[in-house]
């Protein structure tokens, strides 16, 4: 069945529509890992968006439930070149046709994906909406244009009570701001005991936990949505360990005085190389952000900045000057992604063990 994919500019992609046959609207925006589409669909930093893959076929593995980063997924929908109908792997449970019917989330195949992705790399993220092939566009449009942006994100994904992650090491708190899975798993193969607590919980909530160290998850959406978070983070800096990722990362810069913006198209996909300033070191990372910490923005009486992204020099990591916090843009969890990053989980253990010494 043709559906048409209707952008916030008036321009219009006609496709074959798979998953779920319904009309959706949200941020259009385009993501070029080649593969790790389960985990991408799954992540919630994607919640609300229409996710655009690069990568010509989708799909050729099949899913599986054990590469889901979260319980559901938040995207909007899903556009690709072709999705594979037949997945050629002996853990696929499902194609990727049944996954999204089965959350109710459209798909739109025989897309211009080479195109889209050019548009967006020009203007910049924009509203799109998937509507029927009879639809009246003018209208469709014009309720595109109008409609409210979307502030709620992180209230939609985060956990609505705390739960735990028990483990015989490390006491950890996990703040969920639109957490991953594969954040706790590497914290269990670090044998932490594991909190995990919801995105508005007060710093008193979190030490009377008694933690040895406080993780600041990823999530979606606009990090200065979030005020009330930073004084949480002003004062549990001052007394526990802090590893921030991701959204985590641009609010401890916003709580130390640094300002965020909102990028063109933002950083999508899994090869984007870092490098760590003070040894030279490269990463090649996995992002999935759409906001950066300005980097004229910094107090360098408070911040050092660690790390850099190497094409476009933006911020990919932080430090601060007088407490054991530290923080990074990119996803050293790696799912999808390298493995490059992982030994940051090590360096927030050796900050811990190094803190309770003292």
């Amino acid at each position: 069945m043709e559906r048409i994919l209707l952008l916030e500019d008036g321009t219009y992609f006609s496709g074959q529509a798979f998953g779920a046959l319904k009309e959706v609207s949200g941020e259009l925006i385009f993501t070029t890992g080649m593969t790790g589409y389960q985990e991408t669909i799954t992540d919630p930093s994607y919640f609300g968006q229409l996710i655009t893959f690069t990568y010509p076929m989708i799909g050729n593995y099949g899913i599986t439930a054990d590469n889901n980063e979260s319980v559901a997924p938040s995207c909007k929908a899903v556009i690709v070149k072709e999705w594979a109908r037949r997945p050629s792997n002996w853990r696929s449970q499902m194609n990727l046709d049944e996954f999204l019917k089965q959350y109710e989330i459209p798909g739109l195949a025989g897309i211009d994906t080479r195109a889209l992705t050019h548009k967006i790399r020009e203007q910049g993220a924009m509203k799109a909406a998937i509507i029927a092939v009879d639809a009246d566009r003018d209208q469709a449009l014009a309720e595109l244009k109008a409609e409210p942006a979307v502030k709620d994100h992180v209230a939609s994904v985060s956990t609505k009570t705390p739960y735990p992650n028990p483990n015989s090491g490390r006491r950890v708190v996990v703040v969920d701001f639109g957490l991953k899975h594969s954040i706790l798993r590497a914290l269990s193969e670090r044998h932490c005991s594991v909190t995990v607590v919801p995105y508005d919980t007060d710093a008193q909530t979190i030490l009377a936990l008694k933690p040895d160290g406080v993780m600041l998850s990823n999530g979606p959406g606009d990090p200065k949505n979030l005020p009330a978070v930073l004084d949480m983070i002003r004062e549990i800096q001052e007394q526990v360990p802090i590893f921030g990722i991701c959204l985590g990362h641009q609010l401890f810069a916003l709580a130390n005085g640094a300002d965020t913006y909102k990028m063109k198209f933002g950083h999508r996909g899994v090869n984007h190389p870092v490098r760590e300033i003070a040894t030279g070191r490269i990463d090649f990372t996995s992002q999935n952000h759409g906001y950066a910490v300005a980097k004229d923005s910094i107090d360098p009486e408070k911040l050092i900045i660690t790390h850099v992204e190497i094409n476009d020099g933006t911020v990919e990591g932080l430090k601060h000057r007088h407490y054991p916090a530290f923080t990074v843009q990119y996803h050293p969890d790696a799912a999808p992604g390298p493995h490059d990053a992982l030994h940051l989980f090590d360096d927030f253990m050796a900050m811990i063990d190094a803190r309770k010494e003292h």
